[in-house]
């Protein structure tokens, strides 16, 4: 009788022991694996956009995605450093380089396209940003056991991310095929009497995007980002108010100032009423619709692997299970 009793307990405790082995597996994938990859670094190369006054489409200047000009794409990239702070979210830091540009003749627009201004500028952007990742990319099998066959995680992740930031910028135009810094020239009478105060080369910035990644290996993934950044300036592109007298820019600042501040084509069409659109005190750019950019790139990820921990037996539990991230 003892002997049966025996044989059941044991049959009983064989079925709890294989059925809780799998929730176990997963209990551990989910609670405490991810930790021992929070680090990670990641690159990025890809495509920078400027959304302001100058270029755009063929309607009035837009700081938002619809006033894009593809044709004014440039390079960029990045390098950043990434801390998870739990499973789906994570702290960055990101150093970002790119360029960016804008020109009035690739518009249609009357009043833009007879302005006929132009620039670039580098811009060197550093963010914090938070990340939440609404999937994460994962490698194998979801309760991760030797020779068991189960349902596949996902390989595919997907994250939303806003952070905050600053930047660098330095906008310059063409004058007899050189470029030229377009700040000390005031092309806006900044500086002058009754111009507006000189602006600075550094500015706030608020980046804000989605990205999706896909796992390659337990170390390595890959995917695509896109971010949009709101800045806290108007002169990214050096355009923001009004038209200041360009004799007296003349005279304060000299020809390349007095001529890159007005270099406007004087189209019949503008002038038939007798309204002289470039005149001093006409308007510009607009103030109340700071400049924006977009950021559109590919990116590889590298985790960094942290095995050690404060508890024996978390350690072991490494060692012993066969866990695919």
């Amino acid at each position: 009788m003892i002997s049966r009793y025996a044989r059941k307990a044991a049959y009983l405790l064989t079925f709890c022991f294989l059925s809780a082995g799998p929730l176990s597996a997963q209990y551990f994938r989910q609670s405490n694996y991810w930790k021992t990859q929070r680090r990670e670094i990641s690159v990025g190369l890809g495509l920078s956009n400027f959304l302001g006054e100058l270029g755009g489409r063929d309607q009035i200047g837009s700081p938002f995605v619809w006033d894009l000009e593809l044709s004014q794409t440039r390079p960029a990239l990045h390098i950043d450093y990434r801390y998870y702070l739990a499973r789906k979210m994570a702290m960055r830091a990101r150093l970002t380089y790119g360029i960016l540009a804008g020109n009035d003749n690739l518009t249609s627009e009357d009043f833009r396209q007879n302005r006929n201004l132009s620039f670039k500028s580098d811009v060197i952007e550093f963010t914090f940003a938070y990340e939440f990742h609404l999937y994460r990319e994962e490698l194998g099998h979801v309760y991760d056991l030797r020779g068991v066959q189960g349902t596949k995680s996902s390989r595919a992740g997907f994250y939303f991310f806003a952070g905050i930031g600053g930047f660098y910028f330095d906008p310059k135009a063409q004058f007899q095929n050189t470029w030229v810094r377009l700040k000390p020239l005031g092309t806006e009478g900044q500086g002058l009497p009754n111009g507006p105060e000189e602006y600075d080369n550094y500015a706030l910035c608020v980046p804000l995007g989605v990205g999706l990644r896909k796992a390659f290996s337990k170390l390595i993934s890959a995917g695509v980002e896109l971010q949009y950044t709101k800045t806290f300036t108007d002169y990214v592109d050096d355009v923001s108010t009004t038209y200041y007298d360009r004799e007296a820019l003349l005279a304060a600042r000299g020809e390349v100032a007095a001529y890159l501040s007005d270099p406007s084509i004087r189209t019949g069409r503008l002038y038939a009423n007798g309204l002289d659109p470039t005149a001093p005190g006409q308007q510009r750019g607009d103030p109340n619709d700071l400049d924006s950019y977009l950021f559109l790139k590919f990116q590889v990820h590298y985790k960094l692997v942290k095995l050690k921990s404060g508890s024996k037996q978390y350690r072991t539990r490494i060692r012993r299970q066969k866990i695919v991230f």
